[in-house]
């Protein structure tokens, strides 16, 4: 099925643009100094993997046909606190950047910290040398990266938070050498496994405003009597309209517990075929007449379907709007 996108974006929102915000401000410096200190960041790790995120989020909203222009701009925003959501920007400075830029919404990256940690050990080996094999100790360097990211976007129009958003994901590195700077050396490819990662993340987010493709999975009653045997194979088979008509036959059971399978099943091939309103039809038949109490909790799963799909063709009908 075919599910709404987490992130609903109004029709009348054509032009965007992408800002940093998560560049550390001064009174921040000595935390974030010592933070980098402290856990081995490399000066630029942070800027090179915020540009990358940035980016690639760059390159999927231009594919998207709804806006009419996307821009990173260079509007200077800061956080006091690198690792942690800052406060949302005011809407006097988020009026004041789409003014100043001709923009409608603003999708900001909030939050980017990189947060590494390091342990060393050594390891008894043995060395090959043109004297032959002496035992030497063998230095192993393990480094462990949490990459934070963070986005808001801003619709400035209504004024609205119309998504926040975080992820993190765990790097690991191992290092070996014959000594711990060479261990320690072997690391130095992580900078390009950060880039990666928030390249990676930046695409990852711009799904969030796209419906996508889901499968799902449904129960069936298969066992009652011959003709659910009969109506089994076909299903199996992919003939569900078959299977549907015997199953239909059934509902008028004088068994009780067959006739409510058999309305509960009656729900499963109207979805199906996708007839929602149809399919609660006969799940709340099955529940309220016959007492399945399968059928009260696919009664619930269905209601919601039909919420999402209300919602999809919202979604729809705005970004036809802007097309």
């Amino acid at each position: 099925m075919l599910e709404p996108a987490p992130v609903s974006i109004p029709p009348y929102i054509k032009r965007v643009a992408i800002v940093d915000r998560s560049v550390v401000a001064k009174q921040g410096k000595v935390v974030d100094i010592t933070d980098k200190i402290f856990s081995l960041e490399g000066a630029e790790l942070d800027k090179a993997g915020a540009a990358s995120g940035m980016n690639a989020l760059l390159l999927e909203l231009q594919r998207d046909t709804r806006f009419e222009s996307v821009e990173i701009i260079p509007e200077k925003l800061t956080t006091a606190n690198p690792a942690a959501f800052p406060s949302p920007l005011s809407w006097d400075k988020v009026d004041e950047i789409c003014r100043k830029y001709d923009i409608d919404a603003l999708f900001s990256l909030e939050l980017f910290d990189t947060d590494s940690k390091i342990s060393y050990a050594s390891h008894p080996t043995k060395i090959n040398t043109p004297l032959g094999q002496i035992p030497a100790l063998e230095h192993e360097a393990s480094m462990r990266t949490l990459v934070k990211m963070g986005w808001r976007i801003y619709d400035n129009r209504s004024k609205i938070l119309l998504d926040e958003f975080a992820v993190g994901e765990n790097l690991g590195y191992v290092g070996r050498g014959i000594n711990p700077v060479v261990a320690a050396n072997a690391l130095i490819t992580r900078k390009e496994a950060v880039k990666e990662v928030a390249s990676k993340s930046g695409e990852a987010y711009s799904m969030r405003i796209i419906p996508l493709w889901f499968r799902v999975s449904r129960d069936y009653y298969v066992r009652g009597n011959q003709n659910f045997s009969i109506a089994k194979r076909k299903a199996r088979t992919r003939n569900w309209n078959q299977a549907g008509d015997i199953w239909l036959q059934e509902t008028n059971h004088p068994k009780r517990k067959i006739a409510g399978r058999a309305c509960y099943n009656m729900a499963i091939i109207s979805e199906i075929n996708g007839d929602v309103d149809k399919a609660i039809e006969w799940a709340q038949q099955s529940y309220e007449n016959y007492n399945n109490k399968l059928a009260l909790r696919y009664v619930r799963v269905l209601q919601d379907r039909q919420y999402r799909m209300e919602l999809l063709k919202k979604q729809q009908l705005a970004a036809g709007e802007n097309n």
